[in-house]
């Protein structure tokens, strides 16, 4: 993705605490099914999202990655909860046990902490995603999106929302990119 100004440069500041926190992200939202990944298929949509959070960590295996910017997938679906027509991260409801991937970092989202290599340098956010991981990608459609996500201050779902569009490549998340040979 490339951007306006220096990639990465602007982060979202610390607030102290879980609840309320605030999420920056580049993201690629994808019309790769969320069994792609290892999700449970026909989740939502599918997004890769390269993220920066202060305030907490969600790296696999209870790793550290609060400082730096960071890969994952996530899998977003509509809810009114966060505002008219706005999206978030999917809840997992209390109790339930869904199919994730081996690097969900064990909270209660749809979302995976892959070790992808990770690039933000100049004007550009880069992400290298081994092919083994999801497979025939020709005709895979993507689009590009930079904004803001708050945890809930709550704690309660929705736990994740969108909170704020900053910039959407195609203007409408029509998914314009398309992967060829």
């Amino acid at each position: 993705m490339q951007v306006r100004g220096k990639a990465g440069e602007l982060k979202p500041k610390a607030v102290g605490q879980f609840a309320g926190s605030a999420v920056w992200s580049y993201v690629w939202p994808t019309s790769l099914n969320s069994s792609s990944v290892g999700f449970e298929g026909d989740q939502g949509i599918l997004a890769l999202a390269v993220t920066f959070h202060p305030d907490f960590d969600d790296a696999a295996y209870g790793g550290v990655n609060r400082h730096v910017w960071h890969p994952h997938w996530v899998v977003l679906v509509p809810d009114d909860a966060c505002g008219k027509g706005a999206l978030k991260v999917r809840d997992i409801p209390e109790g339930a046990k869904p199919k994730v991937p081996a690097t969900w970092p064990g909270v209660p989202l749809l979302i995976d902490s892959p070790t992808y290599p990770t690039t933000l340098a100049t004007d550009t956010v880069e992400v290298s995603v081994p092919a083994s991981v999801i497979g025939a990608v020709e005709g895979v459609k993507f689009d590009g999106v930079t904004s803001a996500l708050k945890v809930n201050a709550n704690l309660h779902a929705p736990l994740l929302c969108i909170s704020d569009i900053f910039d959407v490549a195609s203007g409408d998340l029509s998914l314009p990119g398309k992967i060829t040979r």
